[in-house]
């Protein structure tokens, strides 16, 4: 055949044309990120965990006597003047945000606090279930989770390549600040 037979552009045009629609159909979408989540159940959401303080109350505020005249004991007597007990040490507590939902999957975060600072925060949920999702949300969570507690806020930076993730646990972590009264 000449260079340029007609027949030739024909058929090189119709394998051109099946090869590309093989290659599209052969391609599988790691998820479909806007699909409607209206039929799935919604994800059970563990408990918000808090431990009061030993002191019984708010470990920032210390404990002190009461003021006014001098009290007296059950004899009479003036009572000595006790020191005001030193301020317990801030109890560790653990929060869960709500449930941020993502185009590609649910995300919660859980903070431990100690006193109204971030000493941890994990994922307790992540987008998962394809290859693509579990290889972004194994590298982008613990730069999340390292960027919470540095930061000491939700004003953290998006990971690049799992922008939604990002901004599903930003949405959760700000809910369990919220939470915590941090």
């Amino acid at each position: 055949m000449k260079k340029k037979h007609p027949l030739r552009r024909i058929v090189l045009t119709g394998a051109t044309t099946v090869s590309g629609i093989v290659l599209l159909l052969a391609l599988k979408p790691t998820t479909a990120p806007f699909a409607s989540q209206a039929g799935a159940p919604a994800p059970q959401q563990p408990p918000v965990s808090a431990e009061p303080s030993a002191a019984g109350g708010d470990p920032t505020v210390p404990v002190t006597e009461p003021s006014g005249p001098a009290r007296r004991t059950p004899t009479g007597s003036p009572a000595q003047s006790a020191r005001p007990a030193a301020p317990a040490a801030p109890a560790k507590r653990t929060v869960t945000g709500d449930v941020a939902q993502t185009s590609y999957g649910p995300v919660q975060v859980s903070i431990t606090v100690e006193g109204r600072r971030i000493t941890a925060a994990t994922a307790v949920q992540a987008p998962n279930g394809t290859p693509m999702s579990d290889q972004l949300t194994a590298s982008a969570i613990p730069r999340l989770n390292q960027a919470a507690v540095t930061a000491q806020s939700a004003a953290i930076d998006t990971v690049s390549g799992a922008s939604f993730t990002s901004q599903g646990y930003q949405q959760s972590l700000q809910s369990a600040l919220d939470k915590a009264g941090v």
